[in-house]
């Protein structure tokens, strides 16, 4: 597993030794690094990541890295802070209140203007699937306050010393929406499995 927050790779970590889960190593490091020695692989995920990529680079790398019969997994979901709910809209008129415009306003790291599957139609794995799944997601105000410093956006040292006024802020606005301080997101899950041409010899 790889990711370049070292927070994300400790709960990673923490959530694999409570399922007894050995098989697996993590380590700091981003798409850029590739392939570095990480080795094959017969399947490579990425969830909700792809977007920030030089997604063609990317999938250059993985020609390299991903056996011959081997496939790729690319989901993505409406996440938190695509707002579809007056509670997720609350969420994000909070964070831009504390926020500048060009804070809030980032942007992907590569935009082509090209989706996904016109990228993967371009790359050594053409084949696609595309699947999208439907179903809710609870929340708690700690488990959304939490997932808003896990993002892209560095909120924390974008919040500085407001930090807790921010927290604060978040909170009050959520439990005036719904008291209980419980919510639920409706999530479609979108995904690729993305193969290469088998025509010829394998």
């Amino acid at each position: 597993g790889v990711d370049p927050e070292p927070e994300m790779l400790a709960e990673a970590d923490r959530q694999a030794r409570e399922r007894a889960v050995t098989n697996v190593r993590w380590i700091r490091g981003d798409s850029a690094d590739l392939p570095g020695d990480l080795g094959h692989f017969r399947l490579v995920t990425m969830g909700r990541s792809f977007h920030w990529m030089d997604r063609e680079e990317v999938l250059a790398a993985l020609d390299n890295m991903v056996d011959r019969n081997g496939c790729l997994i690319i989901a993505n979901d409406s996440c938190l802070v695509r707002p579809v709910t007056p509670w997720q809209q609350a969420i994000e008129e909070v964070q831009r209140s504390f926020l500048t415009a060009d804070q809030h306003g980032h942007t992907l790291a590569t935009d082509s203007g090209l989706t996904h599957e016109q990228v993967l139609a371009n790359s050594a794995f053409p084949q696609v699937n595309r699947q999208v799944y439907q179903f809710t997601r609870p929340w708690t105000i700690e488990q959304a306050i939490g997932y808003l410093y896990s993002t892209s956006l560095p909120l924390r040292r974008l919040l500085g010393d407001r930090q807790a006024a921010f927290e604060e802020a978040i909170t009050d606005t959520l439990l005036a929406i719904e008291p209980s301080g419980r919510f639920i997101e409706p999530v479609a899950l979108e995904v690729f499995t993305a193969t290469r041409n088998q025509s010829g010899p394998l």
